[in-house]
């Protein structure tokens, strides 16, 4: 049996068009049924019932199409830790990040760590933090960093970071050694306030906020760096976590409100992990050692 007619057959499946299959694949259609005519005898079953142009998975077909994936699965991940092994890697870290978090110091925290460990190799995958305990559950990656705690009992989570929410505002072109201190009263009554850019923390700040400032408007904004661009063109201002404006504020291009009146909670990273193995650890160890 050839993974060639396992991956037509899988693709004709998905298609229901040997024509279209044939396209996706870049071979021509009588390939297709040369494919699939050699893996029917080798299997011994018919596994389509042509529709004029239409193709129809058989039960048989049916039946087999989970075990050709899974089949197709296992061949593309040889190959992949075949290529890895090539290029010099002996272990493999599979990360999912938040893209609050992708947006601090991570990446520099990440080549750092390449560059001491070059026989790691690093794959990430940007995900939601309400998403990533159910892809480290599921071991589609080794390690989530998470906005998120995560209470699962087959799940390890530990507190990375504690990071301080600060009042963001935009700059106001005055000199800011010599200029009065922006009122926390003033910025959030004259300017919208963009909320649910964190899933930890925005629910209770608001009713926080309406409490003391009845009046005030609010604009959910869900992606931290969108929120960063509408609050330099002077759409609004927001609450968000000092590591995610470290470099705005450095530059001059955001400025931080003092606020007296409001308690302002904190923004935590946590790392979600299903096993404790060594390479889990040691990673973990060494971004402990930065301020992200």
């Amino acid at each position: 049996m050839e993974f060639q007619w396992l991956n037509t057959f899988v693709t004709a499946a998905v298609c229901g068009n040997f024509r279209r299959t044939a396209e996706l694949l870049y071979i021509s259609q009588p390939s297709v049924t040369v494919h699939i005519k050699q893996l029917e005898n080798e299997l011994g079953v018919q596994l389509f019932h042509r529709e004029g142009r239409k193709v129809k998975l058989t039960e048989a077909g049916i039946r087999y199409l989970g075990h050709a994936k899974r089949l197709l699965e296992v061949y593309q991940r040889g190959l992949e830790d075949l290529s890895s092994f090539s290029q010099g890697y002996t272990a493999k870290l599979t990360l999912a990040i938040s893209p609050l978090i992708a947006d601090t110091i991570l990446p520099y925290v990440l080549k750092r760590y390449t560059d001491q460990h070059p026989e790691v190799e690093i794959s990430v995958k940007i995900l939601e933090s309400v998403d990533i305990e159910q892809a480290v559950l599921s071991e589609e990656v080794d390690i989530g960093l998470s906005c998120l705690n995560s209470l699962h009992q087959e799940l390890l989570c530990e507190l990375l970071y504690r990071d301080q929410v600060v009042l963001i505002a935009p700059h106001d072109g005055r000199d800011s050694e010599f200029a009065p201190p922006i009122d926390e009263e003033e910025v959030l009554t004259n300017n919208y306030l963009l909320t649910h850019n964190h899933p930890g923390y925005w629910d209770l700040l608001c009713r926080v906020v309406k409490s003391k400032y009845p009046s005030i408007r609010m604009m959910k904004v869900s992606q931290v760096h969108i929120t960063k661009r509408f609050i330099v063109e002077g759409l609004g201002v927001s609450f968000l976590p000092t590591s995610t404006v470290r470099r705005e504020l450095l530059e001059g291009r955001l400025l931080e409100v003092n606020c007296h009146s409001i308690s302002l909670p904190e923004a935590n990273t946590y790392a979600i992990m299903k096993y404790d193995h060594t390479k889990q650890k040691e990673f973990l160890t060494f971004i402990s050692n930065y301020r992200i």
